[in-house]
């Protein structure tokens, strides 16, 4: 492991503390990029304009023309919780907007697989659809678009995922990664997209007159807004035009996938998690978040991209691996405080049961890939593992478990449960820096024609099946790509951090100030590094797998804590950590978080 301090532009910085901006915070801000203060203004009026998004025009005409014949529209969801919060947005937005027939399908992990497939379009057929909406998926779904296209619905594909060489012949395609899209944010999620097709909709009625532009677009910066707006009228419908509904109410949703899908945190993703961050704070949000929030004991006063993160995307995510995801979306869709507190425990419950699952499995994978190797070697340059007994909802988790452990490109893979699949293994990979799983999967595709019967996914995460008997080929096809494209720097961890934390900045409130900022993919948390005296350490929690430790940090005492390690610290290291605040009896200390050590 490495610990690497990032390079810190000093006209930048002081640029930042010129303009009023914490010296701290230019300090962190000047390291990502930030150039000037203007870059830090979250209001709504710099989000990027709809206009951007290629295909958006068409998807904004097809819909109102829908809602103006009253025609039935179904939305084809995700289940994961990018998909859910696109999903809900998708719902409540066009209701908003006066919508009347608005419905949903999710498929199931296991039994439907992954986007829109031709039997999901015969089942949104059979609804009596007339409109079929994919959000988050879509864009890879050539033939479930020619059935649904077939079976007579019209079908708008929104999504954020990267094409393959034939995009499906739907009506319209709103994703900022297809051919010809001059979008900037490259790395919107999937409920942004169809956030960005609610705006476009909202403009297109009120240029057909069914709105005017009364009611404000959202607040000024800074500032609450209410989560009503006007009640809208059927588009189409004769009579003055009425106000324009709100549709920043949807940013506390929009915010929530937006982190939990992990895409990078470009400008215009921060600002959208601001401006959802903003709501929850403020005590405005769907009954459904502010149920997540007490079922996994967060504070929405105090909400951080890290309760997004770790605590409501996980528990959301869970009803997909484990269940259905219509919990997760039926939480965020309800209005009744008393069904969505019962959901979201229901929700919680489901996520004990898959952490519990997770670490059976977690622990069996490991001990397979570290079985591939010698101690006193390195691990191969890619990892892929399969046991029977393994659920097919966790390999996504495991993988990403084994990567951060190993720092290798992992595959882990389950048998599938889909009826007649018996023979197939779904896997679910995780990658590291410098290594794009998508397209190494499209290379090991291309060298092994059919040993890989379906894939998609990212740079960093990406799906695939194959059959059984294949899989010790594509699992040495991989390490084959792997082996090409990496090399010994890129293989070895590197922990960039923000440098040495002066002595005044380690306090209560200034961790506080730094929790408020909105960090993530792309736009790293801050963590710092120096080397320190250890004065004692122990290993605590119920399995003793948690090094606690006391150390001299420049002159002054402090406690850490480094999760999942239980090896002993020389007296004097080089530690890689983030700031927390360890609350004990009304009193609140400093606590380093530690991420990796280099003796």
């Amino acid at each position: 492991m490495k610990i690497i301090a990032r390079d810190i532009p000093p006209r930048a910085a002081w640029a930042l503390e010129q303009a009023g901006v914490h010296p701290l915070l230019a300090r962190l801000y000047a390291a990502r990029g930030v150039r000037t203060k203007d870059e830090l203004d979250d209001g709504l009026a710099r989000l990027l304009p709809p206009s951007g998004l290629k295909g958006i025009g068409e998807a904004a005409r097809l819909l109102a023309d829908a809602m103006a014949q009253n025609q039935h529209l179904v939305i084809v969801a995700d289940y994961d919780c990018d998909g859910a919060t696109a999903c809900a947005v998708g719902v409540r937005g066009l209701r908003l907007l006066g919508a009347k027939n608005v419905d949903y399908l999710v498929p199931d992990r296991v039994t439907d697989g992954y986007g829109l497939t031709p039997p999901i379009a015969r089942r949104v057929a059979e609804r009596g659809a007339d409109v079929l909406i994919t959000v988050d998926n879509g864009i890879a779904s050539v033939d479930g678009v020619a059935e649904a296209k077939a079976l007579g619905l019209q079908v708008l594909v929104t999504d954020h995922h990267l094409p393959g060489p034939e995009l499906p012949a739907a009506d319209a395609i709103v994703n900022p990664n297809q051919p010809g899209c001059p979008f900037e944010s490259k790395s919107m999620a999937g409920v942004g997209v169809m956030f960005y097709v609610l705006l476009a909709l909202r403009a297109e009625l009120r240029a057909r007159g069914v709105f005017d532009a009364s009611s404000a677009a959202g607040p000024p910066q800074g500032a609450s807004t209410p989560l009503g707006g006007s009640e809208p009228r059927a588009a189409g419908s004769v009579g003055a035009p009425r106000p324009q509904p709100k549709l920043d109410p949807l940013l506390t949703l929009v915010a929530l996938g937006t982190v939990a899908d992990v895409v990078k945190l470009d400008a215009n993703n921060r600002r959208l998690v601001a401006q959802g961050l903003k709501r929850i704070r403020a005590g405005q949000m769907p009954a459904g978040i502010a149920a997540l929030f007490h079922a996994a004991g967060r504070k929405a006063p105090v909400a951080t991209t890290f309760d997004f993160g770790f605590a409501l995307g996980p528990r959301i995510n869970a009803a997909g691996r484990l269940a259905d995801m219509t919990l997760g979306i039926e939480c965020l869709l309800t209005d009744d405080a008393g069904r969505a507190a019962e959901l979201a425990a229901t929700l919680d419950a489901i996520n004990r049961e898959r952490r519990e699952i997770e670490g059976g499995m977690r622990d069996q994978a490991l001990l397979m890939a570290e079985s591939l190797f010698q101690e006193d070697e390195e691990p191969p340059p890619a990892i892929s593992v399969f046991d029977p007994d393994f659920h097919e909802g966790v390999v996504g988790i495991v993988a990403s478990r084994i990567k951060d452990k190993l720092h290798r490109p992992t595959f882990v893979f389950a048998a599938s449960s889909a009826p007649g699949k018996a023979h197939e293994l779904k896997g679910s990979g995780r990658s590291i820096p410098g290594f794009h799983l998508r397209d190494a999967l499209d290379l090991v595709a291309k060298r092994h024609p059919g040993v890989l019967l379906k894939f998609g996914g990212h740079a960093m995460a990406a799906g695939c099946t194959v059959a059984e008997e294949t899989f010790e080929v594509f699992e040495r096809a991989l390490a084959q790509v792997a082996q090409e494209w990496l090399d010994a720097a890129t293989l070895t961890r590197r922990i960039e951090t923000d440098g040495p934390l002066a002595p005044e900045y380690c306090r209560a409130d200034i961790v506080d100030t730094l929790h408020h900022e909105v960090w993530g993919q792309g736009f790293a948390p801050p963590t710092f590094s120096e080397e320190v005296q250890v004065l004692s350490q122990r290993l605590v929690g119920e399995a003793k797998n948690h090094l606690s430790i006391k150390l001299m940090h420049q002159g002054n005492p402090v406690d850490a804590i480094w999760f999942g390690h239980t090896e002993q610290l020389p007296a004097r290291v080089l530690l890689a950590f983030r700031l927390d605040v360890n609350e004990w009896k009304g009193e609140r200390k400093v606590q380093f978080l530690v991420e990796g050590a280099q003796t």
